[in-house]
């Protein structure tokens, strides 16, 4: 059985050597252990000192690409060195690597597919009570998005088998926590979480530039990965809007119609009419998108067959 602990890093000199000391050397139920530090265009010395530090694996990218594609190179080179089991931590050594047997355990016992470190969101004290609720608030909605009990949704210490690992596909940009959660969800993957420790932050999350840029983007990728592995319940839900708008409109025409006055309300047979019409519109553009999402699915099954074909070991 064999582990690959992957670090994406950016500009992390001055961490990434207490990161990869604080690693485990060896790991009950694991037969071979390496790291691996995927350096995402630094423009320090980060590669050189990830090397010192006796890292196994040192990805230089040419340039700066941003964390979700990092990620994802990360589980490719993984899987391309014959892993069983990626685990995923964070340079600024932010997660306690005594944990990462935790994460690991429920894999080894075959009992998840991916396994995700709870650092406790609700009550973490270097996190300001505005980012404590935005969390809160943020794994809720992912946690109803994907229909997964998700209690840190943007926790990124997270265990992977091989399995899901072949079949983890990030399409955005800016980050993969979100993303793989609904995906995850989608393709009923079993994700468990368990407690996890955390170190004392040594400098603040690039990821979270302001409250604004994160909702942001972060909105943007849940809506986004929700249309597009539950497309037919978005537009369908978009569709009974403009239906029941259109039937109240309808309804209230023909409320005067009855009493006497419907000559005056014409603009509301007109205005219904049309809601009828866009809502109408807008389910059957659902069942067309519902479609592509199944095609979509087929394509990524055979994506990942050959995946597994190419990187020649079977799980």
């Amino acid at each position: 059985m064999k582990l690959i602990i992957q670090i994406p890093c950016l500009n992390e000199a001055q961490n990434i050597a207490q990161t990869v000391r604080a690693l485990p050397r060896e790991i009950p139920g694991i037969d071979n252990l390496e790291y691996m530090v995927i350096d995402d265009g630094s423009t320090d010395n980060t590669s050189e000192i990830a090397h010192q530090s006796g890292v196994h694996h040192v990805i230089t990218l040419p340039h700066h690409v941003g964390l979700a594609t990092t990620f994802t190179i990360g589980l490719e080179s993984g899987l391309k060195q014959g892993a069983d089991i990626i685990v995923n931590t964070d340079a600024d050594n932010q997660y306690n690597a005594d944990d990462i047997p935790l994460l690991v355990g429920p894999i080894l016992s075959g009992q998840a597919d991916i396994v995700i470190g709870d650092r406790g969101v609700a009550s973490l004290k270097t996190f300001s009570p505005t980012k404590r609720t935005l969390q809160r608030f943020g794994s809720w909605v992912i946690g109803k998005a994907s229909g997964i009990n998700t209690p840190d949704a943007t926790s990124g210490f997270r265990a992977f088998t091989r399995s899901a690992a072949l079949r983890t596909l990030v399409m955005n940009d800016y980050s993969y926590t979100l993303e793989t959660l609904i995906q995850a969800g989608a393709r009923r993957m079993v994700v468990e979480y368990v407690p996890v420790r955390t170190n004392e932050q040594v400098r603040p999350s690039r990821l979270m530039r302001s409250i604004p840029d994160y909702l942001a983007n972060s909105s943007t990728i849940i809506l986004r990965a929700y249309t597009m592995y539950r497309p037919l319940r978005v537009f369908i839900g978009i569709s009974l809007i403009f239906i029941f708008a259109g039937l109240i409109g309808s309804g209230r025409f023909l409320y005067f119609y009855i009493i006497g006055e419907g000559a005056g309300h014409v603009q509301s047979v007109i205005l219904s009419a049309v809601l009828l019409i866009v809502g109408f519109q807008i389910f059957l553009i659902g069942l067309v998108a519902d479609l592509i999402g199944f095609n979509r699915m087929v394509l990524e099954e055979i994506l990942y067959r050959l995946r597994r074909f190419e990187l020649g070991k079977d799980e």
